[in-house]
Order: C-alpha cells, then sequence, then structure tokens
C-alpha cells in the first residue's frame, strides 16, 4: 500500500523551494456516452495522512466516499468545475475538458502558485504549471483531485437516474455497457447523451 505521506514529494519540493499554495488537478467523465465532465483542483496547506488516498480508479466506490469525506475534513481546499454535455459536443471533450479544470481552479478562491495536472496536457491556466503523467498514482493533490472529481460525477450520474432510471445512470455511471447500449438501442438517446459519443446506429437529438 501508498504510505499516505510518501504522495506529498512533488508538494514538498515545492514548498521547499517557497512555492505555495500548490494545487492538483484532475477530472472524471472523458470516456463516457453520457453526463458531464468533471474537474477538481486540490490544494493541501500541508502535508496530510489521508488514509487510502490514491488514484480513484484504484479505489472502491465505498473507498472512495471515505476519502472524499476524510479530503474534505483536512482542511484542504477543494475547487469543482463541470463542463456539460452541450459544451462536449460544441468543444469536443478535450475542450470541455480544458473548459472544467479551468473552472476548478477559478472556483478554488485562491489563486495556486503551482498547478499539478495530471496528464501530459497542459491547462488554459495563466499560473505556473507542470504536467505529470499518472500523477493520480504519485502525488496527493492530483489523487485527491481524482477522488473528488469522481465521486462528485458519480453523485451527478446518481441524480440523472432519477430522471431517467430506465438507462441504468446509477450504475454504469453513463459508460458504455452491455445494458447502457441495449437501452440506447431501445430508447434512443437523453438531452444527457453525448452527440458525438453515439454509436454508429444510434440517432442523434434533433436540434444537435
Amino acid at each position: 500500500m501508498t504510505r499516505p505521506l510518501a504522495l506529498f514529494t512533488r508538494e514538498r519540493e515545492a514548498w521547499a523551494q517557497g512555492i505555495s499554495p500548490v494545487a492538483g488537478l484532475d477530472e472524471a467523465g472523458r470516456g463516457p456516452l453520457a453526463g458531464p465532465v468533471v474537474a477538481s483542483a486540490v490544494i493541501f496547506p500541508c502535508e496530510r495522512p489521508i488514509p487510502n488516498l490514491r488514484d480513484s480508479k484504484q479505489l472502491t466506490p465505498r473507498m472512495r466516499e471515505a476519502v472524499f469525506d476524510a479530503i474534505q475534513a483536512s482542511g484542504a481546499l477543494v475547487g469543482i468545475g463541470i463542463a456539460d454535455v452541450m459544451e462536449i459536443d460544441r468543444l469536443n471533450i478535450l475542450g470541455a475538458t480544458k473548459l472544467a479544470w479551468g473552472r476548478a481552479v477559478a472556483a478554488l478562491g485562491q489563486v495556486p502558485a503551482l498547478v499539478l495536472v495530471d496528464g501530459n496536457v497542459r491547462a488554459p491556466l495563466s499560473v505556473p504549471q507542470v504536467t505529470l503523467v499518472k500523477g493520480d498514482q504519485h502525488c496527493a493533490s492530483i489523487a485527491a483531485a481524482s477522488v473528488v472529481a469522481k465521486v462528485t460525477r458519480d453523485r451527478l450520474m446518481v441524480e440523472l437516474d432519477l430522471h431517467e432510471p430506465r438507462y441504468g445512470f446509477a450504475r454504469h455511471k453513463g459508460y458504455a455497457t452491455p445494458q447502457h447500449l441495449a437501452a440506447l438501442r431501445r430508447w434512443g438517446p437523453t438531452p444527457a447523451h453525448r452527440r458525438a459519443f453515439l454509436p454508429p446506429g444510434i440517432p442523434s437529438l434533433p436540434g444537435r
């Protein structure tokens, strides 16, 4: 198991150079057929021993919820940015992801001195940034951002399921499972579906 404080290496290096605050940035929901892309930015004021903190994909839903609560209770600053389905269709998923990144950093309410971005694509930010491939596995702030983004998006999809119960959004969260594809073929897309992501043979929505 990764030691929680070992994940703070990147932040510790920045703090030692007088660079603070340092934000981690990640998103959830780039691949699903439906629902928004959700980004999160997290600033830890100092090292915090968050149990089980790691990449959200390595956690069960129950563990993610517990880590989410621990992050919120730790005193960390958390910003969340969302780009909706219309923005995804208009900008493509990368453009919408960048839009969500910017909104998440703005929602922090504090301008970071450095942003650590998961992956190899730079965010459209005017502050210094460093991209880290697999940063959600090796950097505390990015791992925390991945958990916050994933939990927030999953909750939105559960809420959507209340309005569109035929599609199973609460279970697959909009990903292309056999159940989701079968529902799409039977009932067609909803306004929550991404036009550009629809499989062949599924008609798009009028006006989109």
